[in-house]
């Protein structure tokens, strides 16, 4: 049997600067020291392997998500969306900083701006990809305008991405209600 590491608290120091210069979080730590993910990571550490980087293409073509008893009144298409949140904005109406407006009017101003559409919004709501939403998005309800539903009792309809203070989760809003600053479209900034 070889010998046993111990680490100095110099070598711990810089670990911990390192981790820290680079973004690390103690969950993360404590996931690179669980298993055999150190010794997956020593070969690319040795040059003997390469990280590639995945993409998170999402269909935005696609047919949406539609919940029981309800229908898509419109789906505008985004074509293949590769998800990077450095390039979403979480838009708002003038009217929406400082005041309210009511989701009909919002859905107008809204018409000729890039808005993702519910795709976007399952996707980042499957339990592997939920890293990839945005801390600054807790404690809003992000709308994705690109999909309008009619829900069961006839009324028009957007989905939005909420964060209940465990979990992730999505819920709607009628058109006819007003929304705040509390309420942005997930809109792409891409060109």
């Amino acid at each position: 049997m070889g010998d046993t590491f111990v680490m100095s608290s110099r070598l711990s120091a810089e670990l911990d600067h390192g981790f820290e210069r680079n973004g690390w979080t103690a969950a993360d730590v404590k996931a690179l020291a669980s298993g055999d993910m150190l010794a997956k990571l020593l070969p690319i550490l040795h040059g003997q392997a390469e990280v590639v980087v995945r993409k998170h293409i999402i269909d935005c073509d696609a047919a949406p998500f539609v919940p029981d008893g309800w229908s898509v009144e419109e789906h505008i298409k985004g074509g293949q969306f590769e998800w990077n949140a450095e390039q979403v904005e979480l838009w708002l109406s003038e009217q929406q900083q400082g005041g309210t407006i009511v989701g009909n009017e919002l859905r107008m101003q809204l018409k000729d701006r890039p808005v993702l559409n519910a795709n976007a919004l399952d996707y980042l709501l499957r339990p592997e990809n939920q890293h990839l939403i945005p801390a600054s998005w807790k404690g809003k309800a992000v709308f994705f305008w690109g999909t309008i539903y009619r829900n069961s009792v006839g009324s028009l309809v957007v989905r939005c991405l909420c964060w209940n203070g465990n979990e992730w989760y999505w819920d709607y809003d009628w058109l006819v209600f007003p929304r705040d600053d509390a309420y942005p479209a997930a809109v792409s900034t891409r060109n």
